[in-house]
């Protein structure tokens, strides 16, 4: 019986395949081990302080710090524009990764309404990569709690400070202070983009616009450690940033609140200068804007809306509203004839019926209170006569002796044409027309009827309540220039330019005789209608000081010469513009106001009362702070 082995010898070539492979699998495992650790070495060893600083930048970054605008005070310390910080929501717009997820843990912390909603879409579509988007403004302090409570949950919503505009006068500063606004891509073209690095807003009209480069401020830096939803854990060193600076304006805001409410619910502007310094004490415009809805923008269509408002409270009358002077311009072409030489004192003009025509004219030009009714002319009119009774008759035979040219050459000595102001960017320069300007414009030379328009304030000519308000003072002056300005006071002083030389031409004894003239308007009284000052019967029975003035009534339709009819009557937006200027007291003048009431019809009825309530207040709070 045979004995079978307990296993047959394993083949030579097949022990042979095995020993290869067993060796080949040990060579490539050594191989990896040996890349693994030669690896490592050059990650823990070779590069590790290449790594160690790559991560310690992951999770440090550089923040800038936004500088507070500097502050905007009146010329008694009230403040203007101020700063507050408000807490806020909001989110780096690289740690969204879905909006409509967000927008819904949003509004499980806050109320969150569609228009708010729409507003963040388009600011966080705008945004940078590492930009934090502003969800929503102004949390309370229960949303603060929620937010709070439920941090955990929404990690890259997140809880920041900043450092809004406040403006505590609202409308009633608004078009002298201006408003700041949300930095737009097209702002970013022109404005220093290291300088302006982290900011937010810029200022957008008025004061806060002209003075935009003192009042910014120089940001600041800071290094923080953030987490991976890019909250701050630490904070590692600062620098911090420059406040901009403080600035006074010559504006008394009491004042401003006086001629606003003088001006009430009508449309129009009043302005009131100092004439010693040139300082704008007050400048209003009617209606008005809340200046604080533009801080942080304006949701929807709230913007639109407001701008199509029929009664234009955007708009800034004091400075760009463009009116047809009217009799206001008479004493300073009566000044113009004086210097030409073509007229004096003494000389009189015939007035029987209240009509004149130009030679070899058929066209009948007529007196401002010409009734069909007949009253007739003012007689024998002298220019002290034509001043203080606003004779139109005496101005178009002046008009029929002295050409266009140099009436407008005369006339931009007084600021017409020109923005005359030291630090309103915007002031409309209205139109002062000459020969040129009319060839220019409508391809037509001057007609002597021009002239008949131009003397009596319309035509083409336009002015600012502004450029009315500065006549005003250089009639306080005598012919002495100072320029409307804002500015009283910097930290650092701001170089303005120097005011324009005197009006030439006219010589003391005129100034004085003008003066004289213009004073009448406002107290000749007792003397019968065709003898007292226009403004007489309206501010001049029962004043206590001596006021010079002007007033003119200004047509906004032609209405055909000898045609009657009744203003009420007419639409509202086709009557009459009221203005008047004048200046106190009259011996020393200590202020210069203007102001024009749109649609308000004539001057001397409803501008004068304006005038007077704005000068009694500064009368009365100067004679308050003597006695103090």
């Amino acid at each position: 019986m045979s004995t079978k082995r307990a296993y047959d010898p394993v083949p030579l070539t097949l022990s042979k395949t095995i020993v290869y492979r067993a060796s080949a699998a040990a060579v490539v495992a050594s191989l990896l081990i040996f890349l693994l650790v030669a690896r490592l070495y050059q990650l823990q060893i070779v590069e590790h302080e290449r790594y160690a600083t790559q991560a310690l930048e992951n999770r440090l970054t550089t923040q800038t710090i936004p500088p507070p605008r500097g502050l905007i005070y009146d010329r008694n310390g009230n403040n203007l524009a101020s700063n507050r910080i408000v807490p806020s929501l909001a989110v780096i717009k690289e740690n969204v990764d879905n909006i409509d997820t967000l927008v819904a843990n949003v509004r499980a912390l806050v109320e969150f309404s569609a228009a708010e909603e729409s507003s963040f879409r388009k600011r966080l579509k705008n945004a940078q990569g590492d930009e934090k988007v502003i969800i929503k403004r102004h949390l309370n302090e229960e949303q603060l709690a929620i937010e709070a409570v439920n941090r955990h949950r929404f990690g890259n919503i997140l809880v920041i400070t900043e450092i809004l505009r406040e403006y505590p006068y609202k409308a009633l500063a608004s078009h002298v202070v201006g408003s700041v606004r949300q930095i737009t891509i097209e702002d970013l073209r022109q404005l220093d983009t290291v300088r302006y690095r982290g900011s937010k807003f810029v200022g957008r009209r008025g004061v806060e616009n002209y003075y935009e480069d003192i009042l910014h401020g120089e940001i600041g830096l800071r290094q923080v450690e953030v987490n991976a939803s890019g909250r701050v854990m630490s904070e590692i060193s600062v620098d911090p940033a420059t406040r901009g600076q403080t600035i006074t304006l010559h504006l008394d805001i009491e004042l401003q609140r006086v001629a606003d409410e003088a001006l009430g619910d009508r449309r129009g502007a009043v302005v009131a200068i100092d004439p010693k310094s040139g300082g704008i004490l007050a400048l209003v415009s009617k209606p008005s804007y809340d200046p604080n809805v533009f801080v942080t923008g304006l949701e929807g269509n709230e913007y639109d809306r407001l701008s199509a408002r029929a009664d234009a409270p955007l708009f800034n009358r004091a400075t760009q509203g463009k009116y047809p002077p009217g009799s206001t311009i008479k004493p300073l072409l009566g000044m113009a004839g004086l210097a030409a030489g073509v007229i004096d004192w003494e000389l009189e003009f015939d007035d029987p019926r209240g009509e004149f025509q130009l030679p070899g004219s058929d066209y009948v030009y007529r007196d401002w209170n010409w009734r069909k009714s007949g009253i007739g002319g003012q007689g024998h009119v002298d220019l002290f006569r034509a001043i203080y009774r606003s004779s139109n008759i005496y101005f178009f035979h002046l008009g029929a002796v002295l050409d266009i040219d140099t009436f407008a050459s005369f006339l931009g000595q007084w600021g017409y044409g020109r923005n005359t102001t030291l630090d309103i960017l915007d002031a409309d320069p209205g139109i002062l027309p000459n020969n040129t300007w009319k060839k220019n414009s409508t391809g037509e030379w001057w007609y002597p009827g021009d002239n008949m328009n131009f003397v009596i304030g319309q035509g083409f000519t336009l002015v600012t309540p502004l450029q009315l308000a500065t006549v005003a003072t250089i009639f306080a002056n005598r012919g002495k220039w100072v320029r409307p300005r804002l500015l009283l006071s910097s930290e650092q002083p701001v170089e303005l330019d120097q005011d324009f030389p005197p009006v030439q031409g006219v010589f003391g004894h005129e100034w004085e005789r003008m003066i004289e003239a213009l004073t009448a308007v406002v107290h000749r009284g007792h003397k019968g209608y065709l003898q007292n000052g226009l403004a007489w019967a309206h501010i001049g029975m029962d004043i206590s000081y001596q006021m010079a003035g002007k007033s003119g009534t200004a047509q906004v339709v032609a209405i055909p010469q000898g045609e009657e009819y009744d203003e009420e009557l007419l639409p509202e937006d086709k009557r009459k513009h009221a203005l008047f200027f004048g200046f106190a007291p009259v011996h020393d003048p200590v202020i210069a106001v203007a102001t024009v009431v749109e649609n308000g019809g004539g001057g001397s009825e409803f501008a004068a009362p304006v005038v007077r309530q704005v000068i009694d207040s500064y009368l009365a709070d100067i004679v308050a702070n003597t006695d103090d």
